[in-house]
């Protein structure tokens, strides 16, 4: 295959991941509310875009999931939205804050980023084993899944502490406690399905891109 083609394919495929994000994104399969924040499971597509086309692709879908989470948060925002969109207002405040940018955008792009590394090492490791890429993928996965809940809660204690706190209507010293406790819960949920989904979508992708290089 030529490189103008190889180039073309991987467009579609970027095009592709990114419509299946958005359609995850506004639909319950995708940001599913629990009350104070919305779980989500938007990091797989990421994912496994980000293990098929690699990290500079991958920062683009990870754009793009910060993007649905902005969109999400904005037109059907919960309780805890302020701190991914800086159109709802803090609480005790009637303004946003620019901040929620930080926590919409950054983790979500790391999140197309950090996973291809993990692969690549673990590949790396295994003397590009074939028979390791599954394990290789699920540690990718599990990894890019904690990294977006840890990252975004640990953002969201540094930078919205007093306000988490206001939300929750909870004490600021039992903030830390809190956050632990929804990376604890959601965090480990989510690396667990990712843990199972990206190297069960993702080997066959990777197969199929194989099969037409």
């Amino acid at each position: 295959m030529s490189k103008a083609t190889a180039k073309y394919r991987d467009f579609v495929l970027l095009a592709l991941f990114t419509a299946i994000i958005f359609v995850l994104g506004f639909t319950p399969l995708g940001m599913v509310p629990l009350g104070l924040i919305k779980a989500t499971t938007l990091y797989v597509p990421v994912i496994v875009g980000c293990l098929l086309l690699g990290p500079k692709y991958g920062a683009v879908l990870g754009f793009m999931f910060g993007l649905v989470s902005f969109l999400s948060n904005t037109l059907q925002p919960a309780v805890l939205s302020f701190a991914f969109s800086p159109l709802v207002p803090v609480p005790g405040t009637p303004n946003g804050s620019p901040l929620s940018l930080v926590i919409c955008f950054i983790p979500r792009i790391l999140v197309g980023i950090v996973p291809w590394f993990v692969y690549r090492g673990m590949q790396r490791l295994m003397k590009e084993s074939r028979k390791g890429e599954i394990l290789s993928m699920a540690l990718a996965g599990g990894c890019g899944a904690l990294l977006n809940t840890g990252l975004v809660m640990s953002l969201i204690y540094i930078l919205f502490r007093d306000a988490y706190a206001a939300a929750n209507g909870i004490a600021v010293d039992a903030v830390a406690g809190v956050v632990l406790g929804v990376v604890g819960s959601n965090g480990v949920a989510e690396m667990i399905l990712a843990i199972l989904l990206v190297p069960a979508i993702g080997k066959i992708l990777v197969q199929l891109k194989r099969r037409g290089a």
